[in-house]
């Protein structure tokens, strides 16, 4: 009878995992090309020199999956070989051990036990001395499960270990991203640090500039295609650098809105490191899986910022309400973003009337001119601006005017925060209203004892007080925080203190110094208006403060005037 010939498919892997753990990758942890081309030629060579001694094996290809996991089978050469199986082409197949050929032991184990016998494979390990061909059933059905499962525990273990030098970084304010985002590049020194590129920065900063002057999101991303900039996918391919998105396309990709805005929220411009923001669901599964916010490695001050925080604050805010550019205009109007009607809080909408020659801007509210109700709070555009930067203007002398005041009373206390704070005439209110309810809380035992409450309503009215009680002792903590944030950090930034200084200054208030102070305009019947700014809470506690000092020094003055006329 002739003997059976098998016609043998030589299976080759390493991963960079593997080469990594074993030494070879040197410095890093990562394996050169060379060194996994020596470990394939190893493995080549062994199961080579076994073929030759064996006068029933004909070798009729050889496959090499080299830098692949073996954590899952997704890999081209395995499939390859599984093609050249199902087709008849191959009925044998060989491998260095068991962890050459797969690490998941479900998996392997599925290959091994199941897949090849019913397609009539021989299945060969050279160094864990296995050959299904003549292994046996009983020995074979306890040592390959086992072996399999320690190969599994050790890519399981390569995991973890890989994960945690990989949040360490992250924690420690590195960035591990193969890639950076626009405006910033590796430094050449360390690849985990950020450095400036110089003209993305520039196109990142007056994407920046474009937003808080009014222009919308999507008359930035027509700007930069009319201008010919590249977008950042085409500028890294521009670099050499072998950029893939996430996203497939034909041809050249161009600036969109989606870019724009990811640009304009991305607190990396903020000289901030934020990092983890989704994770494979385990070593076995490829798929990615997005982490909520608070779970996110957050690491600020680790590079240099291209945005000013008050900026990016401002255009933070405009993003909420982010309005379409008008027909035939550069720019979306001083208003746009900040005007709403005071009513149904809907934005206004910019309106041109012509009429003998005379043009007239208008704003109504959106929901009358939808027709979906509420009136039309026509306002003209003069007029607005009229009202606007008047009451602007006072609100900036007089917030101005309360910071000289909570500057002077921080110089003449002892320069204690608790000193300062005393002052403050909305932390003196909370505390007296939360001793106000920790005395009804005590006066409802005598109640109860004289009989005028149930043990019912004693239970209910004590919860509800001590609840508003405890409410209050909160609010009073973060009054607390914004005054120590004010005496460490100042009131207002460069930025902020120098917007406000030139509304004060400036004949006419621009569109930048506008959106620098103000949140919201609201509209209402009667071109009565109501401006909503930013740093209210600021304002109200150097209100108070100033106020106080102001009647602490009178009454000292009036003291000293008192004694010297008794003398």
């Amino acid at each position: 009878m002739k003997e059976k010939i098998f016609y043998a498919a030589m299976y080759l892997r390493l991963s960079r995992d593997d080469a990594a753990d074993s030494g070879a990758g040197g410095s890093g942890g990562r394996a050169s090309v060379k060194n996994e081309s020596e470990s394939i030629a190893n493995q080549r060579e062994l199961i080579k020199a076994y073929i030759r001694e064996q006068e029933d094996i004909e070798l009729y290809d050889i496959y090499v999956d080299d830098g692949f996991s073996g954590s899952n089978f997704d890999r081209p050469e395995f499939k390859r070989m599984m093609c050249d199986i199902e087709a008849g082409r191959v009925n044998c197949v060989i491998v260095k051990d068991l962890s050459r050929f797969g690490r998941d032991y479900i998996e392997s184990g599925r290959y091994i036990q199941k897949t090849f016998p019913t397609l009539g494979v021989r299945f060969i390990a050279l160094t864990d001395q296995y050959d299904s061909f003549s292994a046996d059933t009983g020995a074979g059905s306890i040592v390959l499960p086992v072996k399999n499962f320690i190969n599994d525990s050790y890519c399981r273990d390569i995991s973890t270990k890989v994960k945690s030098g990989l949040e360490v970084k992250r924690r420690n304010g590195e960035c591990i991203s193969p890639f950076v985002v626009y405006g910033y590049r590796k430094d050449e020194e360390n690849k985990n640090h950020l450095v400036v590129d110089e003209y993305a920065a520039g196109i990142v900063r007056q994407i920046f500039e474009w937003k808080i002057a009014g222009m919308a999101v999507s008359a930035i991303a027509q700007k930069l295609n009319g201008l010919g900039i590249l977008s950042p996918k085409e500028y890294k391919k521009s670099l050499g650098l072998k950029y893939n998105g996430g996203f497939k396309g034909t041809g050249k990709s161009l600036w969109g809105n989606a870019s724009v805005k990811r640009i304009l929220t991305n607190e990396i411009y903020l000289g901030h490191l934020q990092q983890g923001k989704s994770q494979k669901i385990n070593y076995k599964v490829k798929k990615i899986v997005e982490k909520p916010k608070e779970e996110w490695v957050c690491v600020e001050n680790t590079h240099e910022a291209l945005v000013a925080e008050d900026d990016f604050q401002i255009v933070q805010n405009l993003l909420k309400s982010d309005s379409r550019q008008g027909p035939g205009m550069e720019k979306s109007g001083m208003f746009a973003g900040l005007l709403f009607c005071g009513d149904c809080r809907e934005q206004m909408v910019r309106r041109m009337v012509r009429y003998k020659g005379k043009e007239t801007v208008y704003y109504i509210c959106s929901t009358k001119n939808r027709g979906d109700g509420c009136s039309r709070h026509s306002i003209e555009e003069e007029v607005l601006k009229g009202i606007v930067e008047d009451t602007v203007k006072r609100y900036a002398n007089a917030f101005l005017e309360g910071k000289r005041l909570f500057d002077r009373a921080k110089e003449q206390e002892t320069g204690s925060f608790s000193e300062v704070s005393a002052y403050d005439r909305e932390l003196r209110r909370l505390k007296a209203e939360q001793d106000r309810y920790y005395s009804l809380c005590a006066g409802l035992y005598d109640d109860l004892r004289q009989g005028i409450v149930t043990k019912e309503e004693f239970e209910r009215l004590h919860a509800s007080f001590e609840k508003k009680a405890i409410e209050l002792g909160e609010a009073q903590k973060k009054q607390e925080a914004l005054i120590r944030d004010m005496f460490k950090k100042g009131v207002l930034s460069a930025g902020r203190l120098k917007a406000f200084q030139d509304c004060v200054e400036l004949k006419e208030i621009d569109r930048h110094t506008l959106s620098s102070l103000v949140k919201r305009i609201y509209v209402y019947e009667g071109k009565r208006i109501e401006i909503e700014y930013y740093f209210m809470d600021q304002y109200e506690v150097m209100l108070g403060i100033g106020v106080r000092q102001t009647e602490h020094e009178a009454a000292g003055a009036s003291g000293r005037n008192d004694a010297e006329r008794g003398a």
